[in-house]
C-alpha cells in the first residue's frame, strides 16, 4: 500500500501543486531499513521515478492541449499575436537548444512549469519522456544515495 501512496505523492508532486515526495521516500527507506528490507530501495526508486515522470507527462499534455487557448489569452490580455513565422523560429530554436532545459525538470519551483511549457511548445514526446525520466530518476537516485551515506 505504501508503494501506491509513494506513486501518488510523486505523481502529484510533479504537478504544478507545491508538494514534495522525497520526505515520504525517506520515511519508507527508514522503515525498510528497520524492517531488514535492504533491497527495498530499488522498488522505491522505480515507483517514485515512474510516478514523478507520469505527473510530468500530465503537465506536458495540459500544455500541449491548452496551447491554442493560451495563445488566444496572450493575444487578448497583452495584445501579443506572434506570426506563424515567429512561432516556427521559436520552435526551431527550442528544438535545437531549449529541449535540454528538460533536464532541469527535477528542480523545485521551475521544473514543473518547464514540463508544462514543453507541451505548449510541442517538444517531441519521445525527447520529452527520455529527458524528464532521466532527470527525475537521477534526482531520486541522489536522494537515496545521500540517505545511504547518512545511514552508515
Amino acid at each position: 500500500m505504501s508503494l501506491i501512496y509513494l506513486f501518488g505523492l510523486a505523481f502529484v508532486a510533479a504537478s504544478l501543486l507545491p508538494l514534495g515526495s522525497e520526505w515520504y521516500l525517506l520515511l519508507l527507506l527508514e522503515q525498510g531499513k528497520q524492517g531488514g528490507q535492504g533491497e527495498l530501495w530499488w522498488s522505491l526508486l522505480i515507483v517514485a521515478s515512474l510516478g514523478n515522470t507520469f505527473g510530468s507527462v500530465l503537465n506536458y499534455a495540459l500544455g500541449r492541449y491548452s496551447r491554442n487557448w493560451l495563445l488566444d489569452r496572450l493575444n487578448q490580455w497583452f495584445k501579443l499575436n506572434p506570426s506563424v513565422e515567429r512561432q516556427q523560429k521559436t520552435q526551431q530554436w527550442f528544438d535545437r537548444y531549449g529541449v535540454w532545459s528538460l533536464l532541469l525538470s527535477w528542480v523545485p519551483i521551475i521544473g514543473d512549469p518547464i514540463t508544462f511549457l514543453a507541451g505548449v511548445i510541442r517538444v517531441k514526446f519521445w525527447q520529452f519522456l527520455v529527458l524528464v525520466a532521466t532527470a527525475k530518476t537521477l534526482r531520486y537516485i541522489t536522494v537515496i544515495w545521500l540517505w545511504q551515506q547518512a545511514s552508515q
